[in-house]
């Protein structure tokens, strides 16, 4: 027998304290295994390519393995966000996991490069709502004062995702076989459905205006050019050729046809007043910045770490681990900074500052600097994108109305996923050129030709090399990671820009004003079901 509670999360108890029923912890644990689903595919599925590629054949399509992925993941995201808003954020939270786990089973059953690709994708699309799904569902269930709780929480499962990807990846490909990278999926997933099917129970809506599929045209057109440019520039493509300079041009010219159209949509995917809010604007630069940042450091720390300091690629996860162990215990301190006064100004400026000293820390490096002088490095990174993380979520989410609260989640949640595309981009440009130039300089024609096709030599082709072209090697990889670092460095000073002009607004559930404010959502009024 069962009995049906409403829970009113804008309304404080007698002593200040949100009620938090044991079923709304259920659901955050379902919330948090669809989080590590989302973040942990891509580093799991990197780690099988090399088994897949030699079973399926088609290494000249590789990239497309996960470029396809990230298209549809970033094209889907504001889509999922603005549909949940809409027509009710359960159902539509559902059927983003639904489809991720087809798109994972159909990809597990993939025969050859073509149908991966395209599986990949559908499993892209689901994904796109997941992480979306996730921020917003937490923004109904919890206001912000008590959100910072929470932040830990999230924290940790990004934290363990990136550690774990690549040892989880390795141990399934090297045991079950690659297929199983991908169905390993399915069982977190149904546990996850599970919970949320039968605990979670969000108010149903239905929306009169219809999908705005022009506007969800042209933003997808956009962000695909977009995600496009940052993946074949430099690779696939020089960076001035007839390919690169159209796809910029059709990105160019669909954002500025989305943004036109979002000023005469009924119901804009979109809503362009949510940036008349100063924070709301602010924290989306400081995603972007953040994602710029972070990415390409868990990009080229690995390499660096490996090529010059002679790490084990095997435990490639573990050597983030300096940078990922901070950025935890930051973000759980900040969360219950947050959480205790109601301030969090402190936390976006504070963690600029390290993420800009980190960084420039980090561009020292060269080729006699030890483990544990690069792990303190990695430290300082990792101390302010613990400090910017998750409140930068926090702070979009408490711009905007609760009606907004979808739109503000996959806005803040794409922002961040542009910003990783153009730092891989930009700093995997720079980070290339610098190496090939010091390898011509230092290894003279051996050494021009060893990185002419790519600036990453593996382990393997690293060991085989001539002494003498092996320490040029080590040099150009120091002097590509300066390069990289040191304009992470100068990016991150934006983030710390932007930081200083945060307005410190009083969060929802932070006092009488908060509350009024929080118990006027009424579509954040969540009916938990609980056993008697």
């Amino acid at each position: 027998m069962a009995d049906t509670k409403a829970v009113d999360p804008g309304a404080a108890e007698p002593d200040g304290k949100q009620p938090q029923p044991k079923s709304v912890r259920v659901v955050l644990l379902a919330l948090m295994i669809t989080m590590m689903l989302a973040m942990l595919d891509n580093m799991i599925v990197g780690t099988a390519m090399p088994t897949i590629v030699g079973e399926l054949g088609g290494l000249e399509h590789l990239s497309w393995v996960v470029t396809a992925y990230t298209l549809a993941t970033a094209a889907s995201t504001p889509l999922w966000g603005k549909i949940g808003d809409m027509y009710g954020r359960k159902g539509v939270f559902m059927a983003s996991i639904v489809l991720f786990l087809i798109g994972s089973a159909l990809s597990g059953m993939a025969q050859d490069m073509g149908q991966l690709i395209a599986f990949r994708a559908v499993q892209g699309l689901g994904a796109g709502g997941l992480m979306v799904g996730v921020m917003a569902i937490i923004g109904d269930l919890i206001p912000p004062r008590e959100r910072g709780k929470y932040q830990g929480m999230m924290a940790g499962v990004m934290a363990l995702a990136m550690i774990a990807g690549p040892l989880v990846g390795g141990t399934i490909t090297d045991h079950w076989g690659w297929r199983w990278a991908f169905y390993i999926n399915l069982p977190l997933g149904v546990v996850a459905l599970a919970a949320i099917s039968v605990v979670l129970h969000l108010p149903k809506k239905r929306a009169q205006a219809r999908i705005d599929y022009l506007g969800a045209a042209l933003l997808t057109v956009g962000i695909t050019a977009i995600v496009l440019v940052t993946t074949w520039g430099g690779t696939e493509y020089a960076w001035t050729s007839a390919m690169i300079m159209e796809l910029i041009g059709i990105g160019v010219a669909a954002l500025v046809g989305f943004v036109f159209w979002q000023t005469k949509a009924a119901e804009p995917v979109l809503p362009l007043h949510i940036f008349r809010s100063r924070n709301f604007t602010l924290m989306s630069v400081i995603g972007f910045i953040t994602g710029f940042v972070m990415f390409g450091a868990t990009l080229f720390l690995p390499l660096y770490q490996q090529s010059v300091q002679g790490a084990s690629a095997t435990n490639s996860g573990l050597l983030l681990l300096p940078m990922l162990g901070a950025m935890l215990v930051t973000s759980m301190v900040a969360g219950r900074v947050t959480t205790n006064t109601g301030r969090y100004k402190v936390f976006p400026v504070v963690g600029s500052v390290l993420m800009v000293v980190g960084l420039y820390l980090l561009s020292l490096m060269d080729t006699d600097t030890s483990r544990l002088t690069s792990g303190v490095y990695m430290a300082v990174v990792g101390f302010g994108m613990g400090c910017l993380m998750q409140i930068t979520m926090l702070v979009a989410q408490n711009s905007v109305e609760m009606k907004d609260m979808g739109v503000a989640s996959s806005s803040t949640t794409l922002f961040r996923t542009l910003g990783s595309s153009f730092g891989v981009a930009i700093m995997g440009a720079l980070f290339n050129s610098r190496v090939q130039d010091v390898m011509a300089e230092r290894g003279g024609e051996l050494g021009a030709k060893v990185t002419e096709q790519s600036a990453q030599v593996d382990a393997a082709g690293l060991a085989r090399l001539p002494e003498a072209v092996r320490d040029a090697y080590q040099h150009a990889v120091s002097a590509g990671t300066h390069s990289a670092f040191l304009l992470g460095a100068v990016v991150a000073v934006v983030a710390l820009a932007a930081a200083v002009f945060v307005k410190e607004v009083p969060l929802r559930g932070a006092g009488p004003k908060g509350d009024a404010e929080a118990a006027d959502g009424a579509s954040a009024r969540v009916a938990v079901v609980e056993a008697v």
